[in-house]
Parts: C-alpha cells; sequence; structure tokens
C-alpha cells in the first residue's frame, strides 16, 4: 500500500488530534458528573438538597450554613460497579477504501466491567461570624473516576485507558438577612489531572497498532451563588453553580507508527481546553408533620457547555466537536423523625444524559439512569451524628456511535467506526458524620 508524501508537521497534527478526541471519563452519574456529594442527601437521592440547611448541604447550596453553627461533615462514598459493553459491528476503513471489521482479541465483541469502582471523598466546616454571618470551607471530588479496557479491544481506536480526578475547594460566605430569608456566595478552585490513551491504526491491518497518550493537569476556578426561604412549615431554596474553562497542560506521545506515516511519531508539550457545565437547581422541603417531610429538587445542568475540545499542539490548533445538550433532571424522597435519635429517609431520582444516541463515544458510554436510595440518620451523643445511606443506580442501555478519522488531512487519511452496546448499574455505599461544636 502506498501513501503520497505529506508535511511531517501536518502529519503530527492530524496524529496528535486524533490522539486527543476526548478528554472526559464516564460514570454511573450525569456524564462525567459525580453527584454523591452528601451521604445525608444520598439518603433521599438528593431531593431537597438546595433548601435544606447545615454544613453538609454545602455543595448544594452556599446559603445553607447561615443558621446552621460551628459544624463540621466527613463523607465517604463507595461505589461498586457493574458494566459492559459489546461490539455491534465496529470496522475501519484505510486509505484505499479497504474496510475490515474491528474486533476484540480472538474475534471477542465484549468488554466487561469498563468502569472502575471508586471512592469519593467529601468534606465540610462551616464557622459563624457574629449572629447572622458565616464563613465556610469545603472539599469535593466532582469530577472523578476511572474506565480502561482491553489492550487490543474493538474500542481502541476510541478509548484504551480514560481517568480524570479533580478536587475542588470551596470558600464560601453566608448572611441570615432576616428571619426567613438566607443568602450565601462562593469561589471554587479547581484541580483537574487527567490521562488518556488508546490505539492508532497503521496503513495495513496486516501492522500492529501504534498508540497514543495524553496526561496533563491544570488549576482554574469558578463561583456560585443560592437563596433560601424558611416560613413555617415550607422552605425553599435555589442555587446556580457557574461552569469552569479548564486548560491542561501536558505531554502528548505517539508511537509505533510506521512507513509513511513515521513521521508522526513524537512526544511533545501539548494544553487541551474544554468547559464544565453550569448547574441550577430548585427545591423544596414540606414538613407535613414533627416526624414526616417531603422533599422534592428540580436540576438544570448546562452540559452544551462542552461542546468542543480545544487543542494546542505547537503554533497550530484543532477544535473536536462534543455537542452535549442541556438536560433536567429531578429527584423526590422524604424525612421521617422516628426518634430524638433517629431519622429514617427515602428517595428516588432521574438522571438525563447529555450524550447524544449519534455521538456516543466508548470513553464516555453513558445513558439515562435512575437513582433508588435509602439512609438513616443516627444521633451518636449531642453533638455527633453518623449518617449511612444505600443508593441503587439503574443505567438505561445506550448505543454507542462514534466516527473518526485518523490522519485527517492528508493522504492516509483512516475511518474508525466504533458501534457498540452499553449497559450498566450500580450501588453506592455511603457512610459520614457530622459534630456540630
Amino acid at each position: 500500500m502506498s501513501v503520497s508524501k505529506t508535511p511531517v508537521g501536518g502529519l503530527r497534527l492530524a496524529v496528535s488530534a486524533a490522539a486527543l478526541m476526548a478528554v472526559a471519563t464516564p460514570s454511573l452519574a450525569e456524564s462525567f458528573f459525580l453527584k454523591e456529594q452528601s451521604v445525608r442527601g444520598a439518603g433521599r437521592a438528593y431531593s431537597g438538597e438546595t433548601a435544606d440547611t447545615g454544613v453538609s448541604s454545602l455543595w448544594w447550596n452556599p446559603a445553607s450554613i447561615a443558621r446552621s453553627g460551628r459544624e463540621v461533615y466527613v463523607g465517604l462514598h463507595g461505589l461498586l460497579l457493574d458494566s459492559g459493553v459489546d461490539n455491534a459491528g465496529s470496522t475501519i476503513t484505510y486509505p484505499g477504501g479497504t474496510t475490515v471489521p474491528v474486533t476484540g482479541p480472538l474475534g471477542t465483541g465484549h468488554e466487561g466491567d469498563p468502569i472502575e469502582s471508586g471512592l469519593v471523598p467529601n468534606f465540610a466546616v462551616a464557622m459563624p461570624v457574629g449572629d447572622r454571618f458565616a464563613l465556610g470551607l469545603s472539599v469535593a471530588a466532582p469530577y472523578n473516576f476511572t474506565t480502561k479496557y482491553e489492550p487490543g479491544s474493538f474500542t481502541r481506536y476510541d478509548a484504551l485507558t480514560s481517568e480524570l480526578r479533580s478536587a475542588n475547594v470551596g470558600l464560601t460566605a453566608a448572611y441570615r438577612v432576616n428571619d426567613w430569608l438566607d443568602v450565601g456566595a462562593g469561589v471554587d478552585v479547581q484541580y483537574v489531572e487527567a490521562f488518556l490513551s488508546s490505539s492508532l491504526p497503521n496503513l495495513s491491518p496486516l501492522l500492529p497498532d501504534g498508540r497514543s497518550t495524553l496526561e496533563g493537569d491544570g488549576i482554574d476556578y469558578g463561583w456560585n451563588v443560592g437563596a433560601q426561604v424558611h416560613t413555617g412549615a415550607w422552605d425553599f431554596g435555589l442555587s446556580y453553580r457557574s461552569e469552569i474553562e479548564h486548560e491542561l497542560d501536558g505531554q502528548i506521545g505517539i508511537s509505533g507508527l510506521l512507513g509513511p506515516i513515521a513521521g508522526g511519531n513524537v512526544a511533545s508539550d501539548g494544553t487541551a481546553t474544554f468547559t464544565t457545565p453550569w448547574f441550577a437547581s430548585a427545591s423544596v422541603r414540606y414538613a407535613v408533620n414533627e416526624r414526616l417531610t417531603l422533599n422534592g429538587q428540580v436540576n438544570r445542568a448546562g452540559w452544551s457547555k462542552f461542546d468542543a475540545i480545544r487543542v494546542r499542539y505547537g503554533t497550530t490548533g484543532n477544535e473536536i466537536r462534543q455537542d452535549y445538550k442541556d438536560v433536567t433532571g429531578g429527584s423526590l424522597g422524604v424525612d421521617y423523625v422516628a426518634n430524638d435519635r433517629v431519622t429514617f429517609r427515602g428517595g428516588v431520582a432521574y438522571d438525563p444524559t447529555p450524550t447524544r444516541d449519534t455521538e456516543r463515544t466508548a470513553r464516555i458510554p453513558d445513558g439515562d439512569r435512575w437513582l433508588y436510595s435509602a439512609g438513616t440518620s443516627i444521633k451518636a451523643t449531642d453533638t455527633i451524628t453518623v449518617d449511612a445511606a444505600l443508593t441503587y443506580i439503574s443505567l438505561k442501555d445506550a448505543d454507542i456511535s462514534s466516527d473518526r478519522t485518523l490522519y485527517a488531512g492528508t493522504a492516509a487519511a483512516t475511518t474508525s467506526s466504533l458501534r457498540g452496546r452499553a449497559d450498566g448499574e450500580g450501588i453506592a455505599a455511603s457512610l459520614g458524620a457530622r459534630w456540630a461544636f
């Protein structure tokens, strides 16, 4: 097979763009966002969070600490996931028009458990300053997951390993305006690091694959605001968390390309920018009596901000469309106070996926999901409360469809057409404690 000569610089740009086709990693949460930010909230499927008071609701509404007093919260969520991705006719088309199937080792077309289980920690503290003012500090991991496919997987030209780690430090100020109105605002300092790898085809199915890797990290900033209204039996809450534009600085590595495309092998500095979504939440809590409280919440996520990944490599750039859509989800739940020491909770939530059926990749094999939760709080002492929750996550089967042109703009242009089907379910076990001091 022969390929006409192309400039090495252009070929390297085409190869690096292929290596950076995705920067996000999936989870059994809303795309690559982890909802597990409060153990108490997990027990009622995160319903009523923006209207509830106390430090464990700080992620959902900065106004929540306006009347909480001195309080510390720690939580840990363990995610045990069962997922699978099946081949549904993936192919690759080489220069000259030769199309062959893409299968796994020994012709297999199933990948079991590509989404790895893991742990998600949270921490928050609130301190009153005078009678009406409070300051808060929180640490969370809103984007934190890993997917891995076997070497030689049918997904290999789209994804092999995808790792995303994040740490969000939030600084919050809240003010009790009067007996019924609280307001709050905060700034977020968010660190993100990522590692991505995939295979790159050489120009014949008889040749071994090359390999691409990207690793990078960066720190960027956002903000959040919120308000709460408390009127006897009713509590209302509104909050907004801004999008954050991330720029990851790191290394791009391309190796194993042979023959006419060997000039694409490179190890170089590079950057990738992308924007995480904004989140808006509205919730209500109604105390039916002294024991029973009903909760409801609606969440709107601005995933259309994740419209593209913009890559810089040397003096040139490339834009890779993602085309996510804004989505609206919601949850309903209850709190039941059994006695002075024990409270029980339950809830159900619906989270639609922001990915589109025609543009879903193996890095983010995401689908609509339902959450079914139960939890409890036990007042161990007069100042320490222990929270626990268990959530079942059901992921709707989702089609994977991703067409990529590798080495675009050169005579070596090769088209990968990934077709698959993803399914999954999981259990989230959460344990935390609140200390009023």
